[in-house]
């Protein structure tokens, strides 16, 4: 999936998701658009490298998710524990969805 793609997918998860580039005081952060629910992270990613995007994940799903995917990876600068990192142009555009809206649907559940 492309990254505009990626962002008219976030965006349309519900009228409560806001985007925001919050780390512009660091330099290489920058880039690094944020999706929220709630005032709460769900998805994220850096535009100017759109190789992985961070996404929060139910716990005891994330080994099964390592173990039959190799679109997954190491979540960026969060705890592995509570988040994955997913390559949206190797996963299938459905996986990548289905996933951010999980994250999506955590953090609103949480947060509510």
């Amino acid at each position: 999936m492309d990254i505009e793609s990626y962002r008219e997918y976030c965006l349309s998860l519900g009228d409560d998701v806001i985007e925001k580039l919050p780390f512009q005081a660091f330099r290489y952060a920058s880039g690094v658009l944020v999706f929220y629910v709630h005032g709460h992270m769900f998805s994220f990613f850096d535009c100017d490298n759109f190789k992985v995007v961070t996404l929060k994940c139910a716990p005891e799903r994330i080994e099964e998710l390592y173990a039959q995917y190799d679109c997954i990876v190491k979540p960026f600068n969060m705890s592995p524990k509570y988040w994955i990192g997913i390559d949206p142009h190797e996963a299938p555009d459905d996986l990548l969805c289905e996933l951010t809206r999980n994250s999506y649907e955590i953090v609103k559940a949480k947060y509510r």
